[in-house]
């Protein structure tokens, strides 16, 4: 009884981070945006961005904001809707005419450290970056 206690817990973590019925087979492209960090996953004029790292309470509202800006990175399109929650957004992409959108894993990025962000953390160094589609 135990093992398959065990074995329905594993099921249910593996869940965690599945894509959306309308997304699910597309690759992740991982992004952080002001320190929350999203797998993004694009398909025709939409965008899902799941968090995945862990925030006390956050509102939807600068999730929302962040969520957009990550979706806009990978998609290389403008964001004109974000719906959902703060775990799992849905972005309504313009990609106007002609525009053409980056294929997954080929997302072409400026990046650079964030003045004053630098501190140590046990022997590493941990530098913020913030970064632009080119």
């Amino acid at each position: 009884m135990h093992w398959f206690l065990l074995f329905l817990a594993a099921l249910a973590l593996a869940a965690c981070n599945t894509a959306g019925p309308h997304f699910r087979g597309l690759p992740a492209t991982r992004v952080t945006v002001e320190g929350s960090t999203f797998d993004v996953r694009v398909r025709n004029e939409l965008a899902e961005a799941m968090r995945i790292n862990m925030q006390y309470a956050p509102r939807f509202g600068p999730i929302r904001a962040r969520a957009g800006k990550a979706m806009a990175l990978v998609s290389g399109c403008k964001v004109t809707e974000v719906r959902g929650d703060q775990a799992l957004a849905l972005g309504v992409l313009d990609c106007g005419k002609g525009r053409k959108k980056p294929r997954a894993g080929q997302l072409a990025l400026d990046c650079a450290p964030v003045p004053g962000s630098a501190g140590m953390r046990g022997r590493l160094v941990d530098v913020d970056i913030t970064c632009t589609a080119l």
